[in-house]
């Protein structure tokens, strides 16, 4: 299966991570690695131009409405989140965040990271953050030693980041791996994706079946997580198997979800 190597991934990641850094991308610079200020100006909103897939629209709990829905290629109706700030927001191909959101109670979590150099990556709503710390010591009892690799994305980011996949890949395979802007779980503050303390594998195919990986199957949901993205569930979630990548909804939730065996989208249509 052809998409970007972990390499090239994290190439990409380096280079734009340096280029906000610079001031050359869009979008406002984050302060130190310090709580975000809710009240400080969002920049003005880009409407998204999602793609929709073909999988079933669930229910989108509580933190999705039907509000003015905006056309997307395909026929589908693509909305956005009535609730973004609530913890089990569904944000998928066809619930959207708003294009100016940026979660009101980012920090850093005091886990290690696979790179040394502050970026907005670094960042998780505080909830999200506290309850992956937890997790990070309890691998480490374990013998496993996590490492963050992409936290909290800005729209502007993941649009820079979308695009140059798009270049790399072109549109039909770039939406298999990565959200267009506005429809990215990391930008709620709430997913992180997760490696090996090494940065070996991360958010690469070769993640799968390592300790890190098989850990986090089995744990995750103890503190608040599910792996969102699991395998053989791409026509639901419109998304490859990412093993390595984590969303925060809470305990109860999380584990109601992994007991389910059901994805998130699954779980909320039969249960909400």
């Amino acid at each position: 299966m052809s998409f970007p190597s972990k390499q090239v991934r994290l190439t990409l990641l380096a280079l734009l991570a340096a280029a906000l850094a610079a001031g050359c991308a869009p979008g406002p610079q984050l302060p130190p690695p310090v709580p975000v200020d809710p009240t400080a100006e969002a920049p003005a909103p880009v409407e998204p131009e999602p793609e929709p897939d073909s999988g079933p629209v669930p229910d989108p709990g509580s933190g999705a409405a039907d509000p003015e829905p905006a056309d997307a290629p395909g026929g589908r109706e693509v909305q956005l989140v009535a609730d973004p700030t609530a913890i089990d927001v569904l944000v998928n191909k066809q619930y959207a965040l708003p294009a100016d959101y940026i979660p009101p109670d980012l920090v850093e979590p005091n886990v290690r990271f696979i790179f040394t150099e502050w970026h907005e990556r670094r960042l998780m709503r505080a909830e999200a953050a506290a309850a992956l710390e937890e997790m990070f010591a309890a691998a480490e009892e374990d013998g496993i030693y996590l490492a963050g690799v992409s936290g909290y994305r800005s729209y502007e980011y993941q649009e820079a980041l979308f695009a140059s996949y798009v270049s790399t890949d072109g549109l039909e395979l770039a939406e298999r791996y990565s959200a267009r802007p506005g429809h990215s779980e990391h930008q709620t503050g709430l997913a992180m994706d997760i490696s090996g303390s090494t940065g070996e594998c991360a958010a690469d195919d070769c993640f799968a079946g390592t300790p890190e990986a098989e850990w986090l199957a089995a744990h995750a949901h103890e503190f608040g997580f599910i792996v969102r993205y699991p395998k053989g569930k791409e026509h639901i979630t419109g998304y490859m198997y990412e093993p390595w990548h984590v969303r925060y909804l809470g305990r109860e939730l999380a584990r109601a979800v992994y007991e389910s065996g059901l994805t998130y989208e699954e779980y909320l249509q039969a249960h909400r």
